[in-house]
């Protein structure tokens, strides 16, 4: 919002505060100035000059030689270029001497061998965008009104000797999209008093009703819709100090009635349109939604395709404005308008706000109707302007207007004990200072016992709650000087909740292990989106992709990993270990959100280690990458919870592959990538393995108990087992430790043999037992009863006999 110094002064006496210190004093109350525009700085010696004269330049066609009054005894010759220079006219020189934008002095010179003493400006070359120019004046000189005193000073006809502050508004402070809201402001903040525009309206004896009626079907987009009527107006170029208070806002002037509108919108915040009467084709204003498919041609000649989701005007039938966005090219205010329809309306800001993003049409009215007009200002707005068009266009206004009204205006209501507020700011205040702020800002207050109601203006939409209470009072106190106090209360200390606790562990120990971790995309291609998933789900989609490659939202890590294996090993750094904690992401039907889960992956190739000082190497195989999960589960305490068990997995060595399973539910696999694959991505031996973290960092675990050191001997029995090939060892584990009972402590498989000698189909495991009792020495008839309950059971549950 750009707001002007010297305008400002109409609503709030600014006397002894600089543009620069109301700057300040705004920017510490809580809106931010981003900057204070002087208009005039570095222009000098422009005066206002009169062409007596003007000639063909006699060795310049497109030159003229002017001979310009500029109210210093006898006129000046001035060469001038501009198309539309002529005599008569009052325009603006810069005199010999004179410093214009840029630092650009002028100077005595000759031109075409003519001398000239002086520069007949145009408003670009006085330091105004080319866009806020009137369009008459876009291509030459600017042209005065008659009434302008030869010699004054130019810039200050112009308003140029003015200061613009830019308001750097936050979305809710939508009450200073207008002068009168920021004169609210300042003032509270100076603590005076607003004075609001003059409205001295004499109708004469003709009802606006008369000549229009007004019937809304779309109630709920447009409570209220005032349409007044003005007639036998005069179209021309407003006043010269309201076009110019319009261009240092940033509004180009177009003609007395569209600049009074745009005026209004600046002056109250509320936006306002006005039609030709004689070419809407009809008495009667309809408002309505659009009809799917309807064209309409707004004001800057596009015609646009309107949908439901679109509010209209309409005069019965078609469309004659974009309801809160722009006016229609068939209603459009011209030269030859002599009747004005004057439109006062509250429309809902999601009602504009659709339309101006489906038709790309920011304007200074959608921006105020989106973030919400104050409903109370709407007919004073409309008034308002009435007034200003018939003093400055002569027009008529009939008396009244023609309405729809089913709008509901209710203040905010909210109350707030004194206590509450010095607690949250820190202060010391009374009731009686707090009631003061509150009426600094014109909000209505009263107090009992402390506790104090104020009632909010429909203009500060913002108020609502307590907090906004309080920061009122914050704010006009002073932030500067609310006293610096040390927090009062219990602290908590801030931890790791245990997941967190128990992924850092993980990452930890991991790399401790030897792996580095990876972050890849969490995007795939559907080639690869179902590779190596714990579960099958549908692909989620992206509805646009960066690329085919990128499509599709992954279902498992591993396929990133492999390609970082693949990227690392074609540039001979073909010994790698990976992993990588992130997410996957789960469909749950088209209605519902995706499930995100994280997992835990991990991939190695290559050499494990290589001492070659020793001449030892050591290639990856299942169970180093076993060992290291085996650890990291140690680690959280789940080794008795998790199990291994024999499996085939999509992708992966039929038979150097396992599922893991925690508490007998799988939770994910290990094993070695299927040689195909390796293959196809130029990978040595690679062994890899996926998890539900989620599911491992969620599991209870019981605390960690020590236990002494065993005081007793044990006793080690080893057993050479002949089974059937497909016979699994980890099921001869299971029967062993079962039948072995409370004195067998460990049981660990040391040698296969499935060579020379041995009966065909048949294979030799060979485990070591451990048997004791930590309260006693155990004897050998005791250690042999139990060893001989544990053949037993091998050899009736699994047929497993010794082998001789």
């Amino acid at each position: 919002m750009f707001v002007s110094y010297k305008w400002l002064q109409d609503y709030v006496d600014l006397s002894g505060v600089t543009a620069d210190e109301l700057a300040e004093k705004i920017t510490k109350s809580g809106i931010e100035v981003e900057g204070v525009d002087v208009l005039n700085e570095g222009i000098t010696g422009v005066v206002v000059g009169h062409v007596v004269e003007r000639v063909q330049h006699p060795n310049a066609d497109k030159l003229s030689k002017c001979q310009v009054d500029i109210g210093q005894g006898e006129p000046v010759q001035i060469i001038c270029g501009a198309p539309n220079v002529a005599q008569g006219q009052k325009v603006a020189v810069a005199t010999v001497g004179a410093v214009l934008p840029g630092n650009f002095k002028i100077k005595k010179a000759k031109l075409r061998g003519e001398e000239s003493n002086g520069m007949i400006c145009s408003l670009t070359e006085l330091g105004m965008e080319a866009k806020i120019v009137p369009k008459e004046y876009s291509e030459g000189i600017f042209v005065f009104p008659q009434d302008a005193e030869v010699g004054a000073d130019a810039i200050a006809l112009l308003n140029r000797n003015d200061e613009v502050l830019e308001l750097g508004l936050t979305p809710n402070r939508a009450d200073c999209l207008s002068m009168l809201g920021v004169a609210y402001e300042v003032a509270a903040i100076l603590g005076r008093d607003v004075k609001l525009p003059e409205i001295d309206l004499q109708p004469v004896n003709e009802k606006a009703a008369n000549l229009i009626t007004v019937k809304v079907e779309a109630n709920e987009d447009n409570p209220l819709y005032a349409a007044k009527v003005i007639k036998n107006v005069k179209i021309g170029p407003a006043p010269l100090w309201m076009q110019t208070r319009l261009m240092s806002a940033g509004i180009r002037p177009h003609n007395n009635v569209v600049d009074i509108t745009n005026y209004i919108l600046l002056e109250y915040g509320q936006p306002l349109h006005a039609f030709d009467y004689d070419r809407l084709g009809s008495k009667e204003i309809l408002v309505r939604r659009a009809h799917d498919g309807e064209k309409f041609t707004t004001l800057d000649d596009v015609e646009r395709t309107l949908t439901t989701d679109h509010l209209v005007i309409t005069n019965g039938t078609e469309p004659v404005a974009l309801a809160g966005v722009m006016g229609g090219a068939n209603s459009e205010v011209t030269s030859d308008t002599t009747t004005v329809l004057l439109e006062a309306a509250y429309f809902t800001g999601g009602t504009v706000r659709k339309a101006s993003k489906d038709h790309g049409l920011r304007s200074e009215a959608s921006a105020r109707f989106e973030k919400g007009v104050d409903p109370n200002r709407v007919r004073a707005a409309g008034e308002r302007a009435a007034y200003l068009i018939a003093k400055y266009a002569g027009g008529e206004v009939l008396e009244g207007a023609s309405e729809v009204d089913t709008l509901t205006v209710e203040p905010a209501v909210v109350s707030i004990t004194l206590e509450k507020i010095n607690t949250v700011i820190g202060t010391n205040l009374t009731v009686a200072e707090v009631e003061a702020i509150f009426k600094r800002l014109q909000f209505a207050v009263t107090s009992e016992d402390e506790t104090i109601t104020v009632t909010a203006p429909t203009r500060r939409g913002d108020i609502k709650i307590e907090e906004d209470l309080i920061e009122e009072v914050a704010r006009l106190y002073g932030y500067d000087n609310i006293p610096k106090t040390l927090p009062i209360g219990s602290a908590t200390p801030g931890k790791l909740s245990d997941y967190q606790e128990k992924r850092r562990i993980v990452r930890q120990y991991l790399e401790g292990a030897g792996l580095y971790q990876a972050v890849t995309y969490s995007l795939t291609s559907e080639e690869k989106a179902a590779q190596f998933a714990l579960e099958k789900r549908d692909f989620i989609r992206l509805a646009m992709p960066m690329s085919e490659d990128r499509s599709i939202l992954r279902l498992s890590i591993m396929p990133q990993l492999l390609e970082v294996l693949k990227y690392n090993s074609a540039r001979q750094n073909d010994s790698l270990a990976v992993y990588e904690t992130g997410a996957v992401f789960l469909a749950n039907g088209n209605e519902v959100l995706p499930e995100e889960q994280e997992h835990l992956a991990g991939a190695i190739t290559g050499l494990w280690h290589s001492h070659s000082w020793q001449g030892e190497k050591k290639a990856v195989d299942f169970y180093v990458l076993k060992g290291i999960l085996e650890g990291l589960f140690a680690k959280l305490g789940l080794t008795d919870s998790v199990t291994y068990v024999q499996a085939k997995v999509d992708n992966m060595h039929p038979g150097r592959t396992a599922e893991i399973h925690l508490n007998g539910e799988r939770i994910g696999f290990v094993g070695q990538v299927h040689p195909t694959m390796q293959k196809e991505l130029d990978l040595k031996d690679t062994y890899v393995f996926e998890l539900s973290l989620k599911a491992i960092l969620e599991e209870a675990t019981a605390p960690l108990r020590y236990t002494g050191i065993p005081r007793f001997p044990s006793i080690t029995r080893d057993i050479a087992l002949v089974v059937d090939k497909e016979t699994v060892a980890g099921v001869l584990k299971d029967i062993i430790q079962t039948a072995g009972g409370k004195l067998l402590k460990e049981v660990s498989v040391f040698d296969l043999y499935e060579g020379e000698r041995m009966e065909e189909g048949k294979k030799s495991i060979a485990y070591s037992l451990k048997y004791m009792d930590p309260e006693r020495t155990l004897t050998d008839e005791e250690v042999t009863k139990v060893h001989t309950q544990v053949l037993d059971a091998l050899k009736n549950q699994a047929g497993a006999v010794l082998r001789g």
